[in-house]
């Protein structure tokens, strides 16, 4: 059976009711259009959820330009970007903000490798940047075959180092260039050595999002140019076979949990099972969010980045990938 959307609903339910105006008795038509007002008022239900009971979204900290790259340590200090403002931001585990990096060479995307180093998809140069606990920086990638990326924006690393980065071309107004130098929009792997980069992708129209599952065996992305989220079996060369397509919706950053479910963000953020039914929504209160990450003491705590602030949400579900 078809599904019909709630704006639809109105105008199906509007529409009969006008249309049968003349004939209609006046309580039917009152029937009608409170059906049509129910429709459109009721939220959806989510028997199977992944939010804790009685858990509600809880806004840690505001005023920001735009926030992105959320991750965070083993200690769960969480960590991400601010990035109009080029700086790196840290949430500790008690509970403070303070500036971690700026400038941070507009990082994007970020995560934590095995050695406790921030990966991060640093945007102003369109580079790709390992930042150590002293926050000495190392560009792990800088170009491919000669040619600058178009901008790396989020980045995965697999449990044996390898990393796996989307590379989207959005015009910053940092940037002296106002094209792209490569060719397409795709998905890049970086040996474990990091000393191989190599396109894995070559049929994608704009892959932002990036995660994997914590065995290291599939990876997931989200084409949010063709708004579409694709599962991949990582090989043990690196490279990916059998896209699957898991659901019908683009996401900026994402992240999965233990039950292998899946959290897409854009408008709040919407979770998906294995299967690509959708469980859950999480509603919040901002134009975007761009990326989500697990922390707290059991790490089920989930951290949101949405435009201007900085959320949190109890889960009832633990995050998958462990930190690092």
């Amino acid at each position: 059976m078809r599904r019909i959307s709630r704006k639809n609903k109105m105008r199906f339910f509007c529409g009969f009711a006008s249309a049968s105006s003349a004939a209609c008795p006046p309580r039917m038509k009152h029937f009608l259009l409170s059906l049509a007002v129910l429709a459109v008022s009721t939220p959806a239900v989510f028997p199977q959820g992944v939010v804790a009971p009685g858990a509600t979204l809880q806004k840690l900290a505001g005023d920001f330009a735009f926030t992105e790259g959320a991750t965070c340590d083993k200690s769960g200090n969480v960590f991400f970007v601010d990035q109009p403002n080029n700086r790196i931001m840290e949430w500790s585990a008690d509970g403070k903000l303070s500036t971690f990096l700026q400038p941070s060479g507009y990082a994007n995307g970020m995560m934590f490798d095995a050695n406790g180093n921030l990966i991060a998809c640093a945007d102003e140069h369109n580079q790709l940047w390992s930042i150590a606990p002293d926050k000495t920086v190392t560009v792990l990638v800088t170009n491919y075959q000669g040619k600058y990326m178009n901008g790396p924006n989020d980045v995965w690393i697999a449990p044996n180092g390898a990393m796996y980065l989307s590379d989207p071309f959005y015009k910053r107004t940092w940037w002296d260039h106002t094209t792209m130098a490569l060719t397409n929009e795709e998905v890049f792997y970086l040996s474990p050595d990091r000393k191989n980069l190599v396109k894995v992708t070559d049929d994608l129209r704009k892959p932002n999002g990036i995660t994997g599952t914590p065995d290291g065996k599939n990876l997931i992305v989200s084409d949010i140019g063709a708004r579409q989220t694709w599962r991949y079996d990582i090989q043990p060369d690196g490279s990916l076979t059998n896209k699957t397509l898991i659901c019908q919706l683009g996401s900026d950053g994402m992240t999965i949990d233990a039950e292998g479910n899946l959290y897409l963000t854009g408008r709040g953020v919407t979770v998906f099972d294995k299967t690509g039914k959708q469980i859950d929504h999480i509603d919040v209160p901002e134009s975007w969010s761009a990326n989500v990450c697990f922390s707290g003491p059991d790490r089920k705590t989930l951290f949101i980045t949405a435009s201007k602030s900085l959320y949190s949400i109890q889960l009832r579900v633990k995050g998958a990938n462990p930190a690092k």
